[in-house]
């Protein structure tokens, strides 16, 4: 029985079904549900064990308590003024020292990036720098700032330093030569040079260091208001901790951490606009 062909369509064409997802749009999408499921599933397995501890007394709720009684104390802890200003001050800490540590690393790592003179003059005492223990700076700078929030922003600052001036060296040190070259053959500057290839081609380095330096702020500006401070999330762990609110202790680390992934998340979203040519 022959087939009827359509108004319109041509014989000598055969009839084919509509495509649907090409394979590596199916690879993408589950390797997108993979992305999401596996550490859902580890971190619900995770947390039903450590409940099970916790509730039958396996472990002791003082030393650990269970995650339900943590999230039933940041539920609380939400609902409070204190908790609020407190969260304030530390996320003003970490984000000034953050942005005064990155604009120190980035002009200091292209001097010495850009300069050779000036890396031999001054990157051996980055380096020592970097092996000293910054923990260990936090007394000296509460006793030459004082208690308030100037000593918590140099201590963030110092800590996120090293991190993105290593990464702003590496940047422009891996860039093309055979792109300069051509470059410096056109006639250009070096300011022509660095602002449309050299600082181009080094973002993504820069911001590989700058999402290790967003979580290290935050962890400086804690150090420092464990050493010496009268407001601030470290303030409160450790009032909470004297008090043996160990639950509530937990929940302002909680709190901690979703910051933290703010930040970082902020920080990977800048990078996909600005480096929007990264994996292309």
């Amino acid at each position: 029985m022959a087939t009827e062909v359509g108004v319109g369509m041509d014989p000598a064409r055969p009839v084919t079904p509509d495509a649907g997802p090409s394979f590596r749009e199916r690879m993408r999408e589950r390797g997108i549900v993979s992305t999401i499921l596996w550490p859902t599933v580890s971190l619900i397995a995770i947390l039903l064990i450590w409940e099970w501890l916790s509730k039958t007394g396996r472990v002791d709720e003082i030393i650990v308590p269970a995650p339900t009684d943590i999230a039933e104390a940041f539920v609380d802890l939400v609902q409070e003024t204190f908790f609020w200003e407190a969260t304030w001050v530390t996320v003003q800490e970490t984000v000034i020292g953050f942005g005064a540590g990155v604009l120190g690393a980035w002009i200091l790592g292209t001097l010495i990036g850009v300069f050779r003179p000036f890396r031999l003059a001054f990157y051996p005492l980055v380096v020592v720098f970097q092996i000293t223990p910054r923990v260990a700076l936090a007394p000296v700078f509460l006793t030459w700032f004082g208690f308030g929030i100037t000593s918590k922003i140099v201590m963030a600052a110092t800590i996120c330093f090293f991190p993105v001036l290593i990464n702003v060296v590496l940047g422009l040190e891996t860039v093309d030569r055979d792109a300069r070259d051509l470059m410096r053959s056109f006639g250009a500057s070096k300011w022509e040079e660095y602002r449309k290839l050299t600082l181009p081609s080094s973002l993504p380095a820069i911001f590989a260091g700058l999402k290790v330096a967003i979580t290290l702020a935050l962890i400086g500006a804690i150090v420092a208001e464990f050493v010496g401070a009268t407001e601030g999330m470290g303030v409160l762990i450790k009032t909470f901790n004297f008090q043996l609110q160990v639950a509530e202790g937990f929940a302002v680390i909680l709190a901690l951490s979703i910051i933290g992934l703010i930040l970082y998340g902020i920080t990977e979203f800048l990078e996909s606009k600005i480096v929007f040519w990264r994996g292309h």
